[in-house]
């Protein structure tokens, strides 16, 4: 398995081994357009955007909680800037998937990437429940067993030097 610095290189591996990301931090910068990607949210990528063989056992069944499967079934490979990727509804934006991906399995690994990225806590909207959670909930989701609890000691935020108007 090979990392990817905040420059796009790889790290502790031959940096021709994993193409070369679209996104460049040295430009960060949220666009104009209708959509926006995770790499541009969060200035990174990850090694299973790129790598299908790490998103290869993820259990698609085992990672649903309960008997409904309705909102993995909605979930469908998709396209951003004409490269793969797959639409991270916590976030709000896509996930691009830069691996081949075998014909007739599209969405099957559009779900497993989806899944590895919510239960590695990657997604950004993950990231924002720790401040913004208001009410208890599992941090990673029901899809993994034991995800720690958020937004148990909510406060709405206070701006410094202002006070609510009397009324």
């Amino acid at each position: 398995m090979s990392e990817r610095s905040a420059s796009g290189t790889n790290i502790g591996t031959d940096p021709t081994a994993l193409p070369t990301p679209t996104f460049d931090p040295a430009a960060r910068h949220l666009t104009t357009r209708s959509g926006i990607d995770t790499e541009e949210l969060t200035g990174r990528t990850f090694p299973y955007q790129f790598d299908r063989s790490l998103v290869d056992d993820v259990d698609l069944l085992a990672a649903t909680p309960g008997e409904d499967l309705n909102w993995l079934e909605d979930v469908y490979l998709m396209t951003e800037d004409g490269v793969s990727a797959v639409f991270d509804r916590y976030t709000n934006a896509f996930l691009k998937i830069y691996f081949e991906i075998p014909k007739g399995r599209e969405d099957e690994y559009a779900r497993k990437v989806l899944i590895k990225h919510l239960r590695d806590g990657n997604s950004y909207g993950i990231w924002l429940k720790h401040a913004h959670a208001k009410f208890a909930q599992p941090e990673l989701g029901s899809w993994l067993a034991g995800s720690a609890t958020v937004g148990e000691n909510w406060t709405p935020p206070q701006l410094a030097g202002w006070e609510a108007p009397i009324h």
